[in-house]
């Protein structure tokens, strides 16, 4: 077999190694932008809790006004940590798709590699056989030929 094989298979090996590294990290990424994102949801659920004018509580128009504002920023950062998270899933998906190629790639390298090796090998019975026929039927044309002589004489 020529290095050819060997050597595609080997750029594929790496190439789905490669391509599974950046899968791995994505998913890493995905994993954290989660966990951000429950941070955030606990803490916008927590802040609100400690509202001010809560349960009767008196407050002032400016410190409740306060306290809105930073609610509304906070469902800011949340949908904005939604947004990022669902490109960074689309991103990981995406990556999933592209490791699967490279998977199906090194499978039929190899794949092609055995038929290959099957077919050298079936080549080297089928001479193999035809070696022995042909010195089988030397043999036996000498064994035949060496009688004739013998029987003249």
């Amino acid at each position: 077999m020529s290095t050819a094989l060997p050597t595609l298979l080997e750029q594929a090996e790496n190439e789905r190694d490669a391509a599974l590294a950046r899968m791995l990290q994505s998913d890493d990424a995905v994993r954290q932008g989660r966990a951000q994102a429950e941070q955030l949801h606990a803490y916008r659920e927590d802040y609100r809790k400690r509202a001010p004018a809560l349960h009767g509580k008196a407050a002032s128009i400016e410190l409740v006004r306060c306290h809105q504002g930073f609610m509304q920023r906070l469902d800011q950062a949340i949908e904005q940590q939604r947004g990022q998270l669902a490109a960074l899933e689309r991103q990981a998906a995406a990556l999933r798709e592209v490791l699967l190629e490279r998977e199906v790639r090194v499978a039929a390298v190899k794949k092609l590699i055995e038929r290959r090796a099957d077919e050298a090998g079936r080549r080297a019975t089928r001479l193999d056989q035809r070696h022995a026929d042909e010195v089988a039927q030397r043999l036996a044309m000498q064994a035949s030929g060496f009688g004739a002589l013998t029987r003249r004489h």
